[in-house]
């Protein structure tokens, strides 16, 4: 993978706090990559972060066929802050001023701490931030369209639809989590889910679903893990616990590095990418907001997951390597071949009023 191409900070001018873009990849067109809002113990390790999701968004938008590269930013209040609705607006605000020094170059979205409201604010200053709320013209959440994905990503994976009887465990119970889970419960799977917040687990058990503390998740014996919440969680010292054949989910940079795929490929793991898995949301987004599709439209694009994860799994088995060398090559040949079909520019992005 390239080097970075940018990396801008900012201390907001109204608010003081430090906000950050990377912009891995501008190789397919403008880079596109969520917004995440959240304390960090030291501003370097929020600039790994950034850096480490922007990249990941270039791979991401490649392997998906996507018109666009890789971006990522961050908001890191220090640690301990508690900010009042007045301050975040302006928090959110000094981010906007730094999204659109820019110019239409990378493209914001929804990521850990913020939502479509917070997108709105960013409207007011900037016009190229992604998933406002659909009352004010926008397309709202991305979290039902990235469970989308992952269901189509598992399918491939197990080479069925059918998961009646097969137990799944997701770590990670927040909004995509929640899909995935009421989506596999409905399908007659046995799920059961983890959360860092146990308040949640009233509304998990009332839907039929077991609760597992989040310590315990990754050990769990189970047909299949979902990954669903923070990245770093696969690190050689857990691949070496987990008790399934199958781990497939949205959550980003799951890998504490690369040959950690090689420990799960040796323990007889199947590990989809998950760049590759958590795509539905950018497919669809860009799908509505860039080309205009309806949603049944865009859907169908998030739908293609499958066909993708089956054409990598495909290759893996063929080639003796893993399913990540696989989509890692493929990215490369499509950012090195420009060969980036659909999406146009942000220039012609829908704009709330």
């Amino acid at each position: 993978m390239t080097a970075h191409e940018q990396l801008i900070l900012r201390r907001g001018r109204r608010s003081g706090v430090t906000t950050m873009v990377a912009i891995h990849s501008t190789a397919l067109g403008p880079a596109a990559g969520g917004c995440r809002f959240k304390p960090y113990a030291t501003t370097n390790d929020a600039i790994d972060d950034v850096l480490r999701l922007s990249a990941a968004m270039t791979a991401k938008c490649a392997v998906a066929g996507l018109a666009f590269g890789g971006g990522k930013s961050v908001i890191a209040p220090e640690p301990g802050r508690v900010l009042s609705p007045e301050e975040r607006r302006d928090v959110l605000l000094d981010h906007a001023d730094l999204i659109a020094e820019f110019g239409g170059a990378y493209l914001a979205g929804p990521d850990v701490g913020t939502g479509p409201a917070d997108m709105l604010v960013f409207r007011e200053v900037s016009a190229f931030a992604l998933c406002t709320p659909e009352a004010a013209g926008g397309t709202g959440s991305s979290s039902g369209p990235t469970a989308v994905g992952v269901l189509a990503a598992l399918r491939a994976a197990l080479g069925s639809a059918e998961v009646t009887g097969r137990r799944v465990v997701i770590s990670g119970y927040g909004s995509v989590g929640a899909h995935l889970a009421a989506s596999l419960h409905a399908a007659g799977a046995d799920v059961v889910v983890s959360d860092i917040d146990p308040a949640k687990r009233a509304d998990a058990e009332a839907g039929g679903l077991s609760w597992v503390e989040p310590e315990k998740a990754l050990t769990l014996a189970a047909d299949v893990l979902i990954p669903a919440a923070v990245g770093g969680v696969l690190s050689p010292e857990t691949v070496a616990r987990l008790d399934v054949p199958l781990v497939v989910g949205p959550a980003n940079n799951q890998l504490t590095a690369d040959t950690v795929a090689d420990d799960l490929a040796a323990r007889g793991v199947l590990w989809v990418p998950d760049y590759v898995a958590s795509a539905g949301g950018i497919l669809y987004t860009l799908s509505r907001e860039a080309e205009g599709l309806d949603h049944e439209a865009a859907l169908a694009r998030v739908e293609t997951i499958e066909g993708t994860v089956r054409e990598l799994l495909s290759a893996a088995k063929a080639n003796a390597t893993t399913p990540l060398h696989e989509a890692a090559a493929l990215a490369g040949r499509r950012l090195t071949s420009g060969a980036a079909p659909r999406t146009p520019s942000p220039r012609a992005l829908r704009t709330t009023a």
